[in-house]
């Protein structure tokens, strides 16, 4: 099944059309960011990690963008990465903690020692 055979047509049409936005606006932070939330909303979690990982290159400093990384790396089981990433989101000012304990994208990253030692890091939970 391709991906359009999964998709409702009302999220095909907003997943194309943000698809064509990047296109013409490759650099836009705002743009790159939502269409990295469609493609994990509908499953496309590599084309999210990358383009996660893109918007951190571009914004090292962006609390949210390293969150949202943190995400990413979670939903592909690369705990190690994510914990990294929810450190530098922590460290650059994150702090809505209790989301971070119920982000179902975290829930991956939950269960391993690496988000314990984390939590334990910043004294969260």
């Amino acid at each position: 099944m391709s991906d359009g055979d999964s998709l409702s047509k009302d999220s095909l049409f907003e997943l194309e059309f943000m698809e064509s936005l990047y296109q013409k606006l490759p650099k836009d932070k705002k743009v790159m960011t939502l269409l990295a939330e469609l493609y994990t909303a509908y499953g496309k979690i590599d084309e999210g990690l990358s383009l996660d990982k893109k918007i951190v290159r571009m914004n090292p400093n962006d609390a949210v963008a390293n969150y949202n990384l943190a995400c990413s790396y979670s939903l592909k089981f690369h705990f190690k990465e994510s914990v990294a990433a929810l450190r530098s989101a922590v460290l650059l000012g994150y702090k809505d903690f209790k989301w971070m304990l119920e982000d179902p994208d975290l829930e991956p990253v939950r269960n391993s020692s690496f988000f314990n030692e984390l939590l334990e890091e910043f004294g969260i939970a």
